[in-house]
Formats: C-alpha cells, structure tokens, sequence
C-alpha cells in the first residue's frame, strides 16, 4: 500500500487550508486555498494575510488574532469575507493553533462551492429537460412545414397567373424560416472538432468583433492568467459561444456612461462540475457595468425564445449554453444594477475523478 505524505493528502482536500505564522502571515495554501483566494502559494508566501482579504473585514482578523493570543480554537458557521478583488466567499471557518510550532491552522469550507454544485446540477438537469422538448417540439414542427412547403411547390407550377404564384412564394419562404428558426433553437448539431485552442486568442477576436462595429466606443479590460494552458475545444464554437455573451453585454450598456467589459481568466484547482472533480479548470469571467439582468429573468435566461430586449430572439444564450455543455463545462450568471457576471467553466483536462 503506498503511503501518502501529508502535504499530498492536504493538497487534495477540498476544504481550504491556511497556515499562518504570529504575524498573520502566510505559510502554506493548499490548491483549494488557492482557488478560494484567487492567489498562489509561491506569489503569496510571506505576504499578510490582509493581502489577500479586504480589509474591511476585520472581525475575520480580529478573531484570528483572538486564537493567537488565547490558544482557543474557534469555528464560524456562514461567515463572510472578501477576497482583494471584491468577490464575495461564504464559508464555514475553523482556526486552530498547531500546538508545536504555534502556527495558526485556518480550514474555509466554501459554502458558495457547494451551493454552486447545487446550482449547477440543477442547471444541467434543468438543460437536459429543455433540449429533450425542444427536440420534440421541433419534429411536431417539421414534419407539418415540410408538407405546408412541398403543396405550395406543387400548387405553384399548376399556377398560371404570377401574381398568385406570388402567394406561394411568400408561403414557402415563410415555411423555410420557420424551419431555420427551429434548427437554431436545437442548436448546433454538428459533432465538436477539438483542437487545443489559446482561449485568450479566442477571447482577443471576439473583442475585435464586437469592437469593429463601433471601434472604441466600449472600453475592454483585461485580467488573463499568463500561466494558462491551452483548452481542448473546436475553436468556432467557442468563438460563437462568446460572441453571443459579449453581443449581449455590448447592447446592454448602450445607455450606460463609461460602458465597460471586463475579461479574467483564471485556473482553477479540484473543481466540481456537474458530477466530475477535475483537477484543473478554466474559469473565464465576463463582466460588464450595464444595467442588470432582472432577478425573475435570471432563471430564465437559456431558455430557447427567451429574451429581456424586445427585439431579442433569445437563442444567442440557449445556444452559448449548449456549447458549453457539448466541451463539457457550465456557464453561470450573477448580476445585479451595475455589474453583471457571465462564468464559463471548462475543463483543462480529460481524466478526471468521479
């Protein structure tokens, strides 16, 4: 039986865990640590843990210090801090004194993890369910459009007057649309191509895209993980699946002053999607400062012909998410007035652990 040394044990936890020294300084991250804290072990050894926390949240410090000074561990169910960046974590959070080196043990149990898994196999069930409706309602649809197409084919060459030929023109061309806009409802259909795709290089012709029809006028800012490795995907798809979200967000700031979108990417560490814990993951956020998705929308926002704009035909994001299905990752949503939040998660690896 092979004996594991303990680091390698800590270093696949799940759990996040810190240790500290007097000072409040960082000793060790664990991967899951990492992840929590958007940080590294080796950029961040030595830093004050203040570095990596707002300080605002200084009943956090206040009760490490209180394990320092009296050696009584602590726990705290639910408790809300900060990362730098302003991204909010819910965690349960134990603090213990390691009785030989006085070091200060911090375990964060991230509550918006599991809450996340929740979400998540809701939303795959939840797509799983849409995809098999569609799917039937699209072969209802079909089947009668094809005969509506193939009788106004045959009414039209026994016609002899053109301006009643007319009529079957526009029956026709209304039967092909209608049939177009169903295949675009299923989605793509064709098998995924992969390739091991750059996703900054992809994410930089997006911009370009969206930039080109009117150059300047929204400001992009960039955040990549130069450390990033290559993703295995068919690069179109890809390509379309963000240009949906980055389409939507430019139209969602047209009436915004200073209209901004952000792009960060990040790796991140035994992360859960759906029911596979992958070792290493892309997370690829894309955030910008329009207005905000409606709450009672938010749930609704995949769904085939579902649109917040009048004029929306609601397949861009249906479409973006069975994308990401197909490459095996989730798209998630935060919004609210002022910034709104597009995650996709992909993974950077084909083993995973079940």
């Amino acid at each position: 039986m092979t004996v594991l040394a303990k680091k390698e044990v800590i270093d696949h936890l799940t759990t996040g865990v810190m240790v500290l020294n007097s000072e409040l300084k960082i000793c060790y991250l664990n991967p899951s640590a990492e992840a929590l804290l958007g940080t590294s072990e080796s950029h961040s050894a030595g830093a004050p843990i203040q570095n990596l926390i707002a300080e605002d949240d200084c009943e956090l410090f206040n009760d490490l210090r209180n394990v320092l000074s009296a050696g009584q561990s602590i726990t705290r169910r639910a408790a809300t801090f900060h990362t730098r960046d302003g991204s909010p974590v819910n965690a349960d959070l134990t603090a213990s004194l390691e009785p030989q080196s006085q070091h200060l043990v911090v375990e964060v149990q991230n509550i918006n993890r599991l809450l996340r898994i929740n979400r998540d196999d809701h939303s795959l069930f939840s797509q799983e369910t849409t995809r098999k409706l569609v799917r039937g309602l699209a072969h209802e649809i079909k089947n009668p459009l094809g005969g509506v197409r193939g009788a106004a084919q045959l009414l039209e060459r026994e016609l002899v007057d053109e301006g009643l030929k007319e009529y079957t023109r526009i029956i026709i061309e209304e039967a092909d649309r209608l049939t177009d806009l169903v295949d675009r409802m299923l989605g793509p259909n064709r098998q995924l191509i992969k390739a091991q795709v750059n996703v900054h290089s992809v994410m930089e012709h997006v911009i370009r895209l969206v930039d080109a029809e009117d150059p300047g006028w929204i400001h992009f800012e960039r955040d990549y993980d130069p450390s990033l490795p290559a993703v295995s995907a068919d690069e179109p798809q890809l390509i379309q699946a963000l240009l949906n979200i980055v389409s939507n967000a430019a139209q969602a700031l047209e009436d915004t002053a200073n209209p901004t979108v952000s792009v960060r990417s990040r790796i991140m560490r035994r992360f859960t999607i759906g029911p596979k814990l992958h070792r290493i993951a892309l997370q690829l956020d894309i955030v910008d400062n329009g207005p905000g998705i409606d709450e009672d929308m938010l749930e609704r926002i995949y769904f085939p012909m579902i649109s917040g704009r009048p004029n929306g035909t609601g397949l861009g994001l249906a479409i973006t998410q069975t994308i990401i299905g197909q490459h095996g990752g989730v798209i998630e949503c935060e919004s609210r007035p002022g910034r709104t939040c597009f995650s996709i998660f992909l993974p950077l690896e084909d083993k995973v652990d079940e």
